[in-house]
C-alpha cells in the first residue's frame, strides 16, 4: 500500500473536512480512506500484519494530512500511535489485534482507573511475569480521539491488590498499560471542544471487565516483542515529534489561507490594500520563513535520530531532550505565525463555517495537548 499522500486522497480529505467538522466525526469516506491505505496500522509490527513504517515517513504523512484537515490527522496520529503498542504485546495477541477488520486503536494516557490483580498472583510481578495473571479493570478515561471508530482501546490503570494500591520502589502507585476490545468499553460522549471536532475525542468507561494479563504491557524497549528500530525509539520522543508535526501542518494550512484573506481586506482609514502595507507583508513573509526554518531543523534532527536508532544505537536522554526541544521550537514557530496573522484576516476568520476559522479552531485546540505547552513557560 502506498503511504504517499496521493492527490486523489488529498482531495477526498479536503472535500469532507467541513462536513466532518459540523457532524462531529470523520465521514464514512474519510474512515474508508484510513482503512484502505492501512494508515491506522502504519506503526504496528510488520510481523503482526502492520506496515511498520519508518518513523520519519509516518511523521511526514501525518503532517501532510494535517495540512488538509486537522481532525483527520489527529485521529490518524493518535490511533496509529496506539497501534504502535502492538510491538510490546505477545506476538500471537499482536497478530490477532492487528488483523482485526477495520482496526482502530483509540485510548487515553491518564491513569484514571484501576486494575485489580487477580487472586494467587504476585502483585509485584513485572510485565513479562504478569502474562499468566488476570486483572479486573474499572474506571473512566477521557480524550480518546477516534473513539467511535475504535475496535480496541488502550489505557493506563493503577494496580491494586486486595483493595490496596500497589506501590513501586519509589513509593508511587504502580501503573500498567492495557489494551482491551471495544466490546468491554462504554462510550460516554463528552467532546465539546471548539476545534478538532471530528476527532470525536470522547470519554469511555470500563466497569469490572476481567482482562487476561497478556493484554497488559510495558512501554519499554526491554519488553518489545518486535526487534525493529521503531520499537526501540523512545515513546516520549515519538509522541513529541508526531504531535508537533500535526501542529506544523495545521499552521501551514492557516498561513496558506491567511494570505488571500488579508489580500481581500483594505485599511479602514486609507482604503489601501492591507496586503500592500509593508509591515503586514513582512509579517506574512516572516511567518512563512520562520515555519520553514523550524520545520527544516525539526526533520533534520528527526532523520538523524532515526538513523541512529536504525543503526542499533540507543537514543540517550540528551538526544531525546534535543529532539523534544526542536519539536517545541517548531510548535512555537507555528503558534507565532498563526497568532501573529489572525488579527489581519478579517471577520471571515471569525465565521464558524469558514475554512480559515475551522483551521484556526483546530490548531488552537491541538496546542492544548499537555505535551505542547510552551517550553519557556515550564521553567517558571
Amino acid at each position: 500500500m502506498n503511504q504517499i499522500l496521493l492527490p486523489a486522497d488529498a482531495r477526498r480529505i479536503a472535500h469532507d473536512a467541513a462536513a466532518a467538522d459540523s457532524g462531529g466525526a470523520l465521514t464514512r469516506r474519510q474512515q474508508a480512506l484510513l482503512h484502505r491505505r492501512g494508515w491506522l496500522r502504519m506503526l504496528a509490527p510488520r510481523a503482526a500484519g502492520g506496515l511498520e513504517l519508518a518513523l520519519p515517513a509516518a511523521v511526514r504523512l501525518e503532517e501532510a494530512v494535517a495540512a488538509i484537515d486537522g481532525s483527520m490527522a489527529w485521529v490518524l496520529t493518535l490511533c496509529a500511535g496506539a497501534g504502535w503498542f502492538a510491538g510490546f504485546l505477545p506476538p500471537q495477541l499482536a497478530r490477532a489485534i492487528v488483523g482485526t477488520p477495520r482496526l482502530c486503536v483509540a485510548g487515553s494516557g491518564a491513569p484514571t482507573g484501576f486494575a485489580d490483580v487477580g487472586p494467587g498472583v504476585d502483585g509485584a510481578a513485572g510485565c513479562a511475569d504478569a502474562r499468566g495473571a488476570s486483572f479486573t479493570i474499572s474506571g473512566r478515561w477521557d480524550y480518546a480521539s477516534g473513539a467511535p471508530l475504535a475496535s480496541h482501546f488502550t489505557l493506563n490503570a493503577v494496580l491494586r491488590q486486595h483493595g490496596q494500591v500497589l506501590l513501586d520502589g519509589a513509593g508511587k502507585p504502580r501503573i500498567r498499560a492495557f489494551i482491551v476490545p471495544a466490546a468491554v468499553v462504554t462510550l460516554q460522549p463528552s467532546w465539546r471542544s471548539i476545534g478538532l471536532r471530528a476527532s470525536a475525542s470522547h470519554s469511555y468507561r470500563i466497569d469490572g471487565a476481567v482482562i487476561d494479563g497478556g493484554h497488559g504491557f510495558c512501554i519499554d524497549p526491554r519488553y518489545a516483542s518486535t526487534a525493529g528500530p521503531l520499537y526501540r525509539f523512545p515513546f516520549m520522543a515519538l509522541a513529541y515529534v508526531t504531535l508537533a508535526a500535526n501542529l506544523a501542518g495545521m499552521a501551514a494550512h492557516f498561513l496558506a489561507l491567511a494570505g488571500p484573506a488579508i489580500g481581500r481586506r483594505h485599511h479602514g482609514a486609507s482604503g489601501a490594500s492591507l496586503i500592500e502595507a509593508p509591515g503586514v507583508r513582512a509579517r506574512l513573509d516572516g511567518a512563512h520563513a520562520a515555519l520553514a526554518t523550524a520545520r527544516a531543523a525539526f526533520y533534520a534532527l528527526l532523520d538523524q535520530a532515526w538513523a541512529q536508532v536504525a543503526a542499533g544505537d540507543t537514543l540517550a536522554e540528551p538526544d531525546c531532550a534535543a529532539l523534544r526541544a526542536c519539536a517545541l521550537a517548531l510548535v512555537e514557530a507555528a503558534r507565532a505565525g498563526v497568532d501573529g496573522l489572525y488579527p489581519f484576516c478579517g471577520l471571515a476568520a471569525a465565521a464558524e463555517d469558514s475554512e480559515l476559522n475551522r483551521v484556526w479552531r483546530d490548531f488552537h485546540t491541538a496546542t492544548q495537548h499537555s505535551l505542547m505547552l510552551p517550553g519557556p513557560a515550564l521553567a517558571l
